[in-house]
């Protein structure tokens, strides 16, 4: 029998516990004081293993001390436990107390980045004498697809990468889509008016896209369109870099390239110069992809009753989305359509 198993040891162990029990002020604080004292690497349970190897007499002495010593603490900090939690929830409680019946001050909202860049936007324009226009979200395929030139074999009428809506009319003419872009509104404007016209056409625009950091099923485009007598590619650039020079605050380099897109002849690929500072600080510039342009198409002019002898005209359709990303330096596109307040409020 060692001397750290006396009844004299284990009143002193008992008497520091105490002491130490006393301070315990935290659950944390609780566990490290269990494990210290009646855990299974304490001296308790040491001399429990010890106890096995002791005589009779002896282990009727120390053995009822130390069952006790054992009941004594497992009880008390259960007891201690049970004490802190209520303590943690009461204050919980305390601190998450609303007064439904108590009126706040409403909190100031702000626009969203989207609203504000396209407000912005819209401005720029109709200093330069554009009108806004609005059409249908939900277009008919003849306006969505046929009138803009594009045959029923051309991709874009793909089940895949269009969201149809069933319809009961049995004309073609009559199915509807939910829009794949605001070019759906350039017709209805001249259809209304004729021509000469000069109108953007900012909106929401729907495509079967999987949605990931880049790419999202609903996002936001603005259309433009002018059409007049003379109209050239150079009005085209002149608007476009005067646009962007007054979004981004300072002047912008733009180049023009050969694209296609069934609406406009010839078909053009608007690029921008995009100036920013690498992770290591350098200053670099690259030509990013900004949108699809060109002179719109005579059979266009044509569907929309505009005599194409007599009118010409451009057209330009670019991602607001994606121009908002741009601006604010946004890496992922969902952020946009979701209502985390804390990256909303950054705007």
């Amino acid at each position: 029998m060692t001397e750290n198993v006396t009844p004299e040891r284990l009143s002193q162990v008992h008497e520091q516990a105490l002491s130490d029990f006393s301070s315990i002020d935290s659950l944390e604080s609780l566990q490290v004081f269990t494990a210290k004292v009646v855990g299974k690497k304490s001296s308790l349970g040491s001399w429990f293993k010890e106890l096995k190897a002791l005589d009779v007499e002896a282990k009727k002495e120390l053995g009822p001390k130390l069952q006790q010593f054992k009941t004594y603490w497992e009880q008390a900090c259960v007891a201690k436990q049970n004490e802190l939690e209520a303590a943690a929830l009461n204050q919980k409680l305390k601190s998450d107390f609303i007064d439904v019946t108590q009126s706040y001050p409403a909190q100031k909202g702000a626009l969203h980045p989207l609203s504000q860049v396209q407000r912005h936007i819209e401005t720029i324009f109709t200093g330069m004498g554009f009108e806004i226009a609005d059409g249908p979200e939900v277009e008919t395929e003849w306006h969505n697809f046929d009138a803009l030139n594009v045959p029923a074999n051309h991709p874009a009428r793909d089940m895949q990468d269009t969201f149809f809506v069933s319809s009961a009319h049995e004309d073609s003419h009559q199915n509807s889509v939910l829009r794949t872009q605001t070019s759906n509104i350039q017709i209805r404007k001249m259809l209304e008016k004729g021509a000469p016209v000069r109108i953007i056409a900012p909106g929401r625009v729907y495509r079967n896209e999987d949605v990931d950091a880049t790419h999202d099923a609903m996002f936001y485009q603005v259309e433009g369109l002018v059409v007049d007598k003379d109209i050239s590619v150079s009005h085209l650039k002149g608007t476009l870099e005067t646009m962007l020079s007054a979004v981004f605050s300072k002047p912008m380099k733009i180049r023009i390239r050969p694209g296609y897109f069934p609406f406009v002849e010839p078909g053009l690929e608007v690029d921008i110069w995009w100036e920013y500072t690498d992770k290591n600080g350098e200053e670099k510039g690259r030509w990013l992809e900004f949108c699809g342009a060109g002179m719109v198409h005579p059979n266009v002019l044509r569907n929309s009753g505009v005599d194409p002898e007599e009118f010409s005209g451009f057209a330009f359709g670019f991602g607001l989305t994606r121009l908002v990303m741009m601006k604010y330096g946004i890496e992922d596109i969902r952020l946009l359509s979701s209502n985390k307040r804390e990256f909303l409020q950054q705007f």
